[in-house]
This record gives C-alpha cells, structure tokens and sequence, in this order.
C-alpha cells in the first residue's frame, strides 16, 4: 500500500477523463466525487475500471454533460428510477464505463433489502457505504480536484488491513445482508483481518442472509472461489455460521466422529486443503467448484465397520447427485458447467482407485473413456487430493498417478475415440439380428466395449465380429 498527498492524488486522477468530469460537473455547479473502489484501489496499487461517480445533485445530469463533451463516441444509458447513469466510450482500444449518481440516503425495512432513497449530502452517501475502505471519495471539481474525504479513517484501515463498516455493523449488515458475503470477499480477496465489532455482528446477525436470492449469493462465492486464497473465506463463512445457512451440505463436514478410539479426518478442512491444491494449478472455476463440492457425499454415506473403522463408500456417487441440488439452489448454471462438475466429483474417486493398485491399461482406458476431455481436469483434481500426511503413502500415490498420466498421454497419442469406441455399432447389431431398440441390443455394445476397453481383442472388425456371434449364439438370437 502507498500512502498519498491530496497533491500527488491530483497527479494520480490527471488524465483526460476526469478532467472532463470536472468542467461538467463545474459548470452545472455541482460537488462531484470519485469514490469506492477505485479509490481503495489507488492506495493498493491495484489496477481498476470500476469508475463509480458521485454528485451531491443530479448525476444523470452530470452523465448527459459528460456525454455531450464527449460527442458521439460515448453512449449513455439513464436509470431514472435509480436516479443512475453509465457513460460508456472507448479510449486507445479501452472500454471505458463510468456510473454515476446522485448523492443520496437511504433507509431499510426488516424484510427486503430495498431502501427507501432521498437525496442526500456526500457525508449520507458515504454513511450508506458498506466499508470504510470502500467510503473514501476524492473530489473531482476544480478548486479541491484532489482532495481526500476520508470520515471513517479508511485509509488507516487500508493501512492495518482490515474490514470493518463505517457505521454500527449490526445497522449495516441488517440493511443490507449481501453486505456480509461482501465482508468476507473482501477479507479474503485483500488478505485482511475483519475487525472485532465486525465479526461479532457477522455471528449473530447470519441469519439476515435468508432474505437474499441465491444468485447474489453465487456471485459473491464465486468470487471468493476465484481469490488467490479461497479456503481464507470459507473458513471465515463456516465460523461466522454463515456457511451453514447458504451452503450446509459443506458446512456438515466439519466434524469428527470417534468410536473405539478411532477418528476419521475433518473433510471440511481437508476440502479447503484440496481446494487450495487445485487453485495452485488450475484457474477454472468450475473445477474449483468441483473440488469444493469433491466430498460433500460424505456426510450422507458415513458409516462405522468395527473391522476397518469409519468408511464412506460411494460418497462420489451421492455426492454427484448432490450437485444438481446445489446448483439450483444458488442459481448457478444447469448447463454444461453443471454436468462437468457432477462428472468430476462421481470419478474423482477412480484415478485414486487405479493409483492404490497395480496401474492397468484396462483400467486407465476405462477411465479415458468415462472422463473423455475433462481427464485432465480429473486427474488434477485427484492430485490435489492426495493430502495424507504419510509422506511414504503420498510419494507412493504421485508416483502411480505420474503413471497413470503417462498410459493417458499414450492414448491420447494413439487418438482415444477411435480406439475405445468400437467399429461395429448398435445400428449395425440391429441390423444383423432384426432386433428393435433393446435390452438385447444395449448388452451386446457393453459387451463389445468391454472386450475393447479391456483390450482382449483390438478394435478391429474382423475380431469383433467374431466375439459378437458368440455372444449371439449364448444369447440365443441365432
């Protein structure tokens, strides 16, 4: 973080834009102020498009002035029931968006997160922010272009890192619950400490979250998801109990049994440990969510054998089942991107599964064919779960998986689709017996992908052929 005079400020907002900003809010005779993030963000040193603009009067009018300096290269949209305006233009090959608004504050009801908006002073407008570090505004007219209006010592928390709100945080997060997600993404995306009074009204005001939809929810973990260190934000959702309200299939892996002294492991930690793993590598999101949501099945699946302790058998078969249900819930997306995560977290079990035993070509071409392209994405995902602190055990799994990778690449070389899908097709098996769409036919193309995918015969059709009318024969259809 770089601490600035009002001086150098003036330095740092000297470019062509907000100079034009400035003459048409001066000449309507009207405060305007750069504030929120790409104030914060100045001080961070941290790159920023998010230009949010506020005008103690009429911004739409501000927006209509900056608009026609700008002429036709710039269009403008108006939100006259938000008292808002976006001015969008393009500059050196840049898009540029700029919002404004009119000062303003704001009041709540118990049960909606929509205020009711007066026009208000800029000291309303920062009283309305959600942080300190996010209520910092730099003026923008010409006789205090520069200056620093900073009543909630924002900077000073920048400073010292940390979150904490500008008014009471009980008054805060009760007017607008997303507010907490907010605090947690913020924490987690800078790498701060959320102050005490903070986190307190966090823990005790979690349950305000209810009245927000899903899909503002899943922007904010989305987010979080995407930080250099996620596992920093969902630890802080699971302590604070909000983790338990917006996401409660993960939040219940926090636990450990024991019986005849013996413990399994905390699957909430060790998914954060296997979430950080993949972050380290892959930058997908969705193979994030994948590794997030690995294990959720195995709260459901969790049972006590006295000859091997505690087991989970088939957690990624309920687990993946679980996905849709999730997805639905925080209004993620049901298409592909949903499928893809379902698919990893019902294998993410099978690479581990070959890497336990002897590494077969069967069993590799077998997982080839059930993964398809996302292999690779799987065995990242499998890598990362590798967490044992069994050096000995761990060394011995990498090395199976290194094997694994290397019979993939073999494959892959030798292009896959063709060699694990065989020649002769469900058309052709109806054709040859006079059979109908089937059980009769559906037994005979596993049978052949089998004899494939096994590699007891090469995918050829002469052999084939041959496995086909002996299957025919026992089959009694000739």
């Amino acid at each position: 973080m770089k601490l600035y005079t009002d001086e150098e400020l003036a330095a740092l907002l000297d470019q062509e834009l907000f100079h034009q900003i400035s003459e048409a809010a001066d000449r309507l005779g009207v405060e305007c102020y750069v504030v929120g993030g790409y104030v914060r963000d100045i001080f961070l040193e941290r790159p920023s498009n998010d230009i949010d603009v506020v005008v103690v009067g009429s911004g739409i009018a501000v927006a209509q002035e900056l608009k026609r300096m700008l002429g036709r290269k710039a269009h403008l949209s108006v939100f006259k029931n938000f008292g808002t305006a976006q001015v969008k233009f393009y500059r050196k090959d840049e898009e540029i968006e700029v919002e404004f608004v009119g000062a303003r504050k704001e009041s709540y009801s118990h049960d909606s997160r929509k205020p009711v908006v007066e026009d208000g002073t800029l000291e309303d407008d920062q009283n309305r922010r959600d942080f300190t570090i996010n209520a910092m505004a730099i003026c923008l007219n010409k006789d205090r272009f520069g200056e620093l209006v900073d009543p909630f010592n924002g900077l000073a928390d920048l400073e010292d890192g940390i979150i904490a709100t500008p008014l009471e945080p009980d008054i805060t997060f009760s007017d607008d619950p997303l507010r907490m997600m907010r605090c947690i993404r913020f924490a987690t995306q800078l790498n701060f400490q959320i102050e005490d009074e903070t986190w307190v009204a966090l823990e005790h005001m979690a349950e305000r979250i209810k009245i927000v939809s899903g899909e503002r929810i899943k922007d904010e973990l989305n987010k979080i998801i995407m930080a250099p260190h996620p596992s920093i934000g969902f630890e802080y959702l699971q302590r604070c109990g909000l983790l338990q309200i917006i996401l409660p299939e993960l939040s219940a892996l926090d636990i450990v049994d024991q019986k005849n002294g013996r413990a399994h492991k905390n699957n909430f930690y060790h998914t954060l440990e296997v979430l950080e793993n993949v972050v380290s590598h892959s930058d997908n999101l969705w193979l994030r969510w994948a590794a997030l949501l690995h294990d959720v099945g195995k709260t459901k699946s969790k049972r006590w054998d006295p000859a091997v302790g505690w087991t989970f058998h088939n957690h990624n078969i309920i687990g993946a089942k679980m996905v849709p249900v999730i997805f639905r819930r925080l209004m993620l997306p049901l298409d592909m991107k949903m499928k893809y995560v379902q698919k990893l977290v019902d294998l993410h079990m099978r690479p581990i599964v070959i890497a336990d035993d002897v590494v077969t070509d069967s069993a590799v071409r077998r997982l080839l064919n059930d993964a398809g392209e996302d292999i690779d994405d799987l065995m990242t995902l499998c890598e990362a779960d590798i967490t044992s602190k069994n050096e000995v055990r761990k060394k011995l799994f990498l090395e199976n998986f290194r094997m694994v990778r290397e019979k993939l690449a073999d494959l892959k070389e030798k292009d896959y689709v063709r060699l694990l899908q065989p020649v002769i097709d469900g058309n052709e098996i109806m054709e040859l017996f006079h059979l109908k769409p089937s059980r009769e036919v559906g037994v005979l193309k596993q049978y052949l992908k089998d004899a494939v995918l096994d590699n007891r015969v090469e995918n050829e059709r002469e052999p084939l052929m041959q496995l086909l009318m002996e299957k025919a024969k026992q089959m009694k259809l000739i």
